[in-house]
C-alpha cells in the first residue's frame, strides 16, 4: 500500500502531524467538510516544511475511516469517544489512522508522536491517558511488530 521509503523527512512528517491534529480538532468542533478544513491550513505559512501530501493522507483517511477508528478505540476508553477531550480524540484519532492503514510507520513513532502533539496542545496529563489507549490498541494491531 505505501511501501517503506528511505527519503521520508521525519521532521517534516512530525509537522505535518501537528498540522493534522489542529485541523483535525478544527473539524471535530467546525463540523466543516474536511476539504475546507485542508484548504485553510493549506494556506498557512509553517504547511511550506510540512509533509503536505502525508497531512492530507492523515486528514482524508480519519475522515473516511472516522466510525471505524473510533469503535477501534471504543474498548480502551474510559468514557465514550464524544466525551474524551477534543485534542486528546484528534491525537488518538490520527494515531489510530496510522496504526490501522499506515503499516510503513512503525507503531512506536505512531504513540510517541502521539504523546508529543499531545503534551504540546492537550491538557496536562492528556499525554498519559492517550499513551495507555494507544499501547493497547498497538497491542492489537500491531502484535506482530510489538512482539518482534
Amino acid at each position: 500500500m505505501h511501501p517503506r521509503s528511505e527519503g521520508i523527512d521525519l521532521a517534516a512528517r512530525s509537522r505535518a502531524r501537528r498540522r493534522a491534529l489542529q485541523a483535525l480538532y478544527a473539524w471535530q468542533l467546525s463540523g466543516s467538510h474536511m476539504n475546507a478544513v485542508i484548504e485553510q491550513f493549506r494556506h498557512e505559512q509553517d504547511m511550506e516544511v510540512a509533509d503536505l501530501d502525508y497531512f492530507e493522507d492523515l486528514l482524508h483517511g480519519v475522515e473516511k475511516n472516522v466510525d471505524a477508528l473510533d469503535a477501534s478505540l471504543r474498548p480502551y476508553l474510559d468514557r465514550e469517544v464524544a466525551e474524551v477531550d477534543p485534542i486528546e480524540r484528534a491525537a488518538l484519532r490520527l494515531a489510530a489512522y496510522e496504526l490501522k492503514h499506515r503499516p510503513d510507520v512503525p507503531y512506536r513513532v505512531v504513540i510517541n508522536e502521539a504523546i508529543e502533539v499531545t503534551k504540546r496542545f492537550g491538557a496536562d496529563h492528556g499525554h498519559s491517558y492517550v499513551n495507555g489507549v494507544l499501547d493497547k490498541l498497538a497491542a492489537e494491531l500491531r502484535a506482530v511488530e510489538k512482539r518482534g
